[in-house]
């Protein structure tokens, strides 16, 4: 936390020491959405380093909005858990995601485009429901990335489990998704549908998985709000 803070009583002001300094609520977004472990928060916030990720977390233990236990089974293992007060801020981050997505303009958010933190949300977002039994694996191709950066892979096992890849797995690929990072970015975003995209997503392999590619995407939480600027 700052060390110099707003001098004011009033608790807005008392609130933002808390929340306001840099990176806090985009962590906050983290451990609402399920982030418990260091390395899972870190692949949430890929731009921040762990260095300041770990000051974050013990300034959030330290104001009573998380605790730090360890993993019982798993010595040196340690979870970052929301308590009642952090809880409570659900709806204070949901409102900001909210805000966001509806007055905040699509060009400057698809300016900040980050392959890593897109796939990241993909898979905690897709939904399994719509896939077939068994093994899925999901192969997207982003033509526009260097090939450090251009292939990343979902794996939705049968039990709906979803992990993310950022290297080759060895299984064989149901479908593959080819565009650009912009595009998928807006169809993630809600700004553009798959449909509308048209031929700047190419799907190759298991046409039925990619006719539901609608119902099984993981789109933003925030997608739902109609956007109000442009």
């Amino acid at each position: 936390m700052s060390q110099h803070g707003y001098k004011q009583f009033c608790p807005l002001s008392m609130a933002a020491e808390v929340l306001c300094t840099r990176w806090t609520m985009v962590l906050m977004r983290e451990l609402v959405a399920g982030s418990t472990r260091f390395n899972d928060l870190r692949r949430g916030v890929p731009k921040m380093s762990p260095t300041l990720l770990s000051q974050r977390l013990k300034e959030l233990e330290i104001a009573g909005i998380v605790e730090r236990k360890e993993v019982p089974g798993e010595k040196g293992i340690f979870e970052y858990r929301l308590t009642e007060a952090g809880r409570d801020l659900r709806p204070v981050v949901e409102a900001m995601g909210f805000w966001g997505q509806k007055w905040v303009e699509s060009r400057l958010s698809l300016k900040n485009l980050d392959p890593s933190l897109l796939m990241w949300d993909m898979r905690r977002n897709l939904n399994p429901s719509p896939l077939p039994e068994g093994r899925t694996v999901i192969q997207f191709l982003y033509r526009d990335l260097p090939s450090s950066k251009r292939s990343w892979w979902l794996i939705v096992e049968k039990h709906g489990e979803v992990d993310l890849c950022w290297y080759d797995p060895g299984f064989d690929v149901d479908l593959y998704v080819s565009t650009d990072l912009h595009t998928m970015t807006a169809i993630w975003m809600g700004v553009l549908t798959v449909e509308k995209a048209g031929a700047r997503v190419a799907l190759t392999g298991d046409q039925a998985i990619g006719r539901k590619m609608r119902t099984w995407l993981g789109l933003s939480p925030f997608a739902v709000e109609p956007k109000r600027a442009a």
